[in-house]
Formats: structure tokens, sequence, C-alpha cells
């Protein structure tokens, strides 16, 4: 069953004639990641902030077989088909679980806004021996390594600094680091799902609704060189990248991304297809 922080769950319970928002978090994070953009929307949309697997109130992934980012979907799937229609946001992992969405079912996706998604099996398709690929799955591998050993928190140590793009695990409260610690089991079985993630161009050619994609200026060289992929197999995108910002660039700069999305949520519904691309 889906699970959704309660301050969200009304929205999926009473149909309203608002368009409604589905928000998709990051690894080791929660649906509270976007506690502030949710607050923003309210007044003009319904709101569904979903717990993935093993985040926040959803229970871990117990299926007798790895879990994949269609796993992650599903959990999304019964409301968006209650919905009709919606616009999907996504971070990060949340993000390569939006663009499955979109490119699974094009006519039930209004708008698509992605910080960042990680699809990892792009960079093992098309430059697996690059700079990229070998920061990105030599990471995957240490955290395995960690976690299977129950180094939870050195796992998480690791995992928070790269992607942060510097020394951020140090200056977190204890009960944020232990938080983030018991996730990694899951957070290690992510990076599988993400290289298994199949994106074929046919796939991605379906999705003719709006795009927005949004990359950090100071992200992580697998996050940069993915972002340039995405910009070639979405040609018809709206391709930004914000200055200043690194990876987790939703949470340390919210509203300067949430004004971001606003804008884009906002912007006029009534067109069919995407803008033309753009490069900030």
């Amino acid at each position: 069953m889906t699970d959704l922080h309660p301050a969200f769950a009304a929205p999926e319970l009473h149909r309203t004639d608002r368009e409604t928002v589905v928000l998709l978090h990051s690894s080791a994070a929660s649906a509270r990641q976007w506690d502030a953009l949710v607050e923003r929307l309210r007044p003009r949309f319904d709101v569904l902030a979903i717990d993935l697997h093993g985040h926040g109130r959803q229970a871990p992934w117990r299926g007798d077989r790895p879990l994949s980012v269609h796993d992650e979907a599903a959990l999304a799937l019964p409301a968006i088909e209650r919905a009709g229609a919606v616009h999907l946001v996504g971070h990060s992992y949340g993000a390569a679980v939006a663009l499955h969405l979109a490119a699974a079912r094009p006519s039930r996706v209004r708008r698509l806004a992605l910080y960042e998604a990680l699809p990892f099996r792009l960079l093992a398709e098309f430059e697996p021996q690059g700079a990229a690929a070998r920061e990105a799955f030599g990471l995957a591998a240490l955290i395995r390594r960690l976690a299977s050993e129950g180094r939870t928190e050195a796992a998480a140590q690791r995992f928070v600094d790269y992607w942060s793009g510097g020394p951020v695990w140090a200056r977190m409260l204890p009960e944020r680091q232990r938080a983030i610690a018991c996730r990694m089991p899951i957070v290690a079985q992510h990076f599988d799902a993400l290289y298994d993630e199949p994106l074929p161009a046919q796939r991605l050619a379906r999705l003719t609704m709006p795009v927005l994609c949004l990359t950090g200026a100071r992200s992580t060289a697998a996050a940069l060189r993915i972002a340039a992929l995405l910009r070639d197999l979405l040609p018809g995108a709206r391709h930004e990248t914000l200055a200043g910002l690194a990876h987790m660039g939703p949470i340390t700069h919210a509203p300067l991304v949430n004004d971001r999305l606003l804008r884009f949520l906002d912007s006029d519904r009534s067109r069919a297809r995407p803008p033309a691309a753009a490069h900030a």
C-alpha cells in the first residue's frame, strides 16, 4: 500500500477538480524533504508526497526478487490512476522513478520536473569506462560492501559527503545520522535498481509532455554526465543548470529550487508539447 506522510494524505481520499502534483524524494531522505514545497503548492494543487520503500513511513522492500525502479513507481501509480493525470516532480533517485512513470504512463503525466535524475544505466551503456561511470559505480560498490558488513554509519558518511560535495555528515545531528545510516541497506539496492533500469530512446520519445531537467552546476561528475546524456536523449525538454547548487540542491537551496518548480508548474498548462530546450 502506498504510504504518504499524514499531512499529505487528504488529497488522495477526496477527489477534487484541482490538478495533482506527485513528489518523489531522493535516496536516504523521505517525503518530508518536500515540506516547504508542499506548503507553497497547496493553495493551487492537491499534493501527494510519497515515501519510497524503506524510507519515512514506507516499509522496506519485501519482494522475492531485487528491488526495481518499477517497484518504486508502483507505489505512486494508484494515486496517479485515481487523479487521472498528474504533475510529477522528482529528485535524484525519485527523479529516476518519475522518469520511469512518465515513460510508462505518458498519458497520465501533465508535466515532468526532474532535479538530477540518476539512471546509471545510461553511463553503463554510453561510456562504461568513463570517469563518471567509474566514480558512480565505485561509490555503489563501496556502499554495498559497507552495508553488507553492517558498517552502515561508515556507508552513510561516504554517501552523504559524496552527494553533498563536502564534509556534511559531521555537521548533522546524531538523530539525523542514525536515520540515514539505517537506510543504507535499501540505498545500496537503489544503485542496482538504477543500473538495471533500461531507458531506450524509444521509451524517452514518449515524453511529449512539458519536461524540465534541472542540474546543479557544482554537482558530481556522475550527475553532470548523466545530465549531458539526457540533453541528447530529451531534446524537447527544457534543460537548466543552476549556478552554485550541488546534487542536494532541493534540500540545501529549497527556496531557489522551489521557485523554479513553481514557475514550471504554473506556466501555460494548455501546451500539449514541451518547449524548446534551453540552457541556463
